[in-house]
């Protein structure tokens, strides 16, 4: 089993500048490598390959975080399945993962979700995507700064609030505020629910 997270940049036409396709670049470069692992494509849509299913939701949200931390943000579908065609660009590759992703991805617009996922199992994706709903209703009104606190304690999860506050700059005291307006502790509880749902579909 493997995971296709499908995306696209949302407004991007509204972008004044175009610098922001390096920045997503930069974002995904993480991920390994392109265009075999990610790849941008048609100007403001994305794909990325996350081997490991567990991943799957903690990697779509830091790539959010990243992007409010700029001041943009993404819809994105999170696909669930088998690759059973492995090409060298990821958006020519194949197997259920991949069509969960893209035919979740293609509802998003109307359905004005900017995350969700498809296993394949009703019933665990109508449990998780009413939960990503409910934490979207703060996670897509994340400012710039909490933002940026999400990616970096994503990131860095061994590091203390003291530490995290040394990489951004900021003391303990403006890195445990950050913590509470990005209501940090629900995603992670969120992140680790997912984990055991996922974990009991690729059990046999």
């Amino acid at each position: 089993m493997t995971s296709v997270i499908t995306g696209d940049i949302i407004g991007s036409r509204q972008q004044p500048s175009k610098h922001w396709v390096e920045d997503l670049k930069k974002i995904l470069s993480p991920f390994g490598e392109t265009p075999s692992q990610w790849e941008v494509y048609r100007g403001d849509e994305f794909q990325i390959e996350i081997k490991n299913p567990d991943e799957a939701l903690l990697s779509a949200i830091l790539i959010k975080a990243h992007l409010k931390a700029i001041k943009l943000d993404a819809r994105m579908s999170i696909g669930f399945g088998d690759k059973t065609h492995n090409a060298d660009k990821i958006s020519e590759s194949n197997g259920s993962a991949f069509i969960n992703s893209g035919e979740l991805f293609e509802t998003l617009k109307k359905q004005k979700v900017t995350l969700a996922m498809r296993t394949g199992d009703a019933l665990v994706d109508e449990k998780m995507n009413l939960m990503i709903q409910l934490a979207l209703t703060f996670m897509d009104y994340w400012l710039a700064q909490p933002a940026e606190f999400v990616a970096a304690a994503i990131e860095n999860p061994t590091l203390s609030q003291e530490e995290l506050g040394q990489k951004l700059g900021i003391n303990q005291a403006a890195v445990s505020r950050r913590q509470k307006r990005a209501q940090f502790d629900l995603v992670m509880n969120l992140d680790r629910y997912f984990r055991t749902q996922i974990k009991q579909l690729t059990t046999p």
